[in-house]
């Protein structure tokens, strides 16, 4: 690694909360990896890859192998960003040692610095149990896709008072847990920046307003690299990868068949 890329840390994206925004991109691969990193702080190693990668419906089919699989590839990728992997479903709601376990397997097999996992007060003792082995953990409240079936789907959370509250009192509950940073998805704006005043660890925001610490979007959506796109209102399509990907193949095919590829200049 060169002297003059100086990574990130735990530390320094916590110092960052109130003095620089904070810029978080899921990869699932080296080559994803290595053009993304010098323009972010954290790649994360997300279960989207459920859907975006394996083109599942929903990320519940991800496994805790293959989460550790795509980890190891971001990882060699990454010089200077803070990779932080996902746990996947099963691996932690049946308690807090299942989660450890899982923790350091990512730890240990990838090479990630932190894990994220999703819920509030429920998943509290296995931030704590991670925490407390040295494994940073990221917290993740209001959109929670693991929770896609009990959600009914993906839809904007705390929109009621009575939500609003308890996305409140769970964002204090895994930051005394221990958590180090907290996404917070699809969530009205104004209830983001309250608890993103509230707290002293930084807020991430997809679909949750401009007063977040930081914000964050899947690689795929932000690239339009999927076959149409993305749903959610707080996808912004940069640009449309999958029409410079179909032309290229559409011309490569049609030079084949007529015969125009490879010409002597492409030839030994």
């Amino acid at each position: 690694m060169p002297e003059s890329i100086e990574k990130m840390t735990v530390p320094r994206l916590q110092a960052m909360k109130d003095s620089k925004k904070l810029v978080m991109l899921t990869a699932y691969d080296y080559t994803m990896a290595r053009l993304l990193d010098p323009h972010v702080d954290i790649l994360l190693v997300g279960d989207t890859l459920g859907c975006v990668v394996q083109g599942g419906e929903t990320t519940l089919g991800v496994t805790l192998e293959q989460m550790s699989y795509h980890a190891a590839m971001v990882k060699q990728g990454a010089q200077r960003a803070l990779v932080v992997a996902d746990l996947p479903f099963g691996t932690y709601q049946q308690g807090a040692s299942d989660a450890l376990e899982a923790a350091i397997t990512l730890v240990k097999d990838a090479k990630v610095s932190a894990v994220k996992l999703e819920g509030g007060e429920e998943v509290c003792a296995s931030i704590e149990k991670i925490s407390q082995a040295g494994i940073p953990v990221m917290a993740h409240l209001g959109l929670t896709p693991q929770s896609y079936h009990a959600m009914g789907g993906n839809k904007v959370q705390g929109k009621s008072s009575a939500a609003a509250k308890k996305l409140l009192e769970d964002a204090r509950a895994v930051e005394a847990a221990g958590a180090f940073a907290l996404v917070l998805e699809a969530i009205p704006a104004e209830l983001a920046a309250e608890i993103t005043e509230a707290l002293s660890i930084p807020t991430i925001g997809i679909g949750a307003g401009t007063d977040c610490s930081g914000q964050v979007l899947v690689i795929n959506d932000l690239i339009g690299l999927n076959q149409s796109e993305a749903p959610m209102r707080f996808n912004k399509e940069y640009c449309a990868v999958r029409n410079l990907i179909e032309d290229a193949a559409k011309t490569f095919a049609n030079e084949v068949r007529a015969e125009t590829f490879p010409d002597a200049s492409y030839s030994y």
